[in-house]
């Protein structure tokens, strides 16, 4: 559930937008919501919920996509367009990062489920905790605490 080296190099698929992170993640999650399946093409987005200090792009720029709001700001490569972090107005302290696109995504697993209620009726994955929503904004420190505990 958590890196076993750190820091550890990311990337884009074609290279162009490389990025670091250099702290463990505050927790992993996999959200089922449409908008998520949509922008990743796939049944669920995966994300690791990085401390903003432990995470800084380290070559290229990124362009906002998907849904561009006051709010979200879905950051991706100019060139192959993949989606690679996003930026939460009110959040600045955290960066939700796909962790697919690190050089070693073999520890990653989901300790959360979110938006289960749009979820495909196929889709499974082996989160620990799973929410029709989102988790309460009061459940979360000890979520995270509970991940940091896990130690997996």
């Amino acid at each position: 559930m958590k890196p076993k080296k750190l820091p550890m190099s990311g990337s884009c698929r074609c290279g162009r937008v490389k990025f670091e992170i250099s702290q463990p993640p505050m927790m992993t999650a996999a959200c089922h919501c449409s908008g998520c399946q949509r922008m990743s093409s796939s049944a669920y987005s995966l994300t690791a919920i990085m401390p903003a200090e432990g995470f800084r792009v380290t070559e290229g720029d990124t362009v906002i996509g998907g849904l561009k709001g006051p709010e979200l700001h879905h950051h991706f490569c100019p060139d192959c367009m993949t989606w690679m972090f996003t930026r939460i107005e009110g959040y600045e302290a955290m960066v939700n990062v796909r962790p697919t696109l690190l050089e070693d995504s073999s520890w990653f697993t989901p300790f959360i489920e979110t938006v289960t209620a749009e979820k495909l009726p196929w889709a499974t994955t082996p989160a620990r905790h799973s929410y029709e929503g989102f988790p309460a904004m009061e459940e979360l420190p000890k979520l995270m605490a509970e991940y940091e505990a896990a130690g997996d």
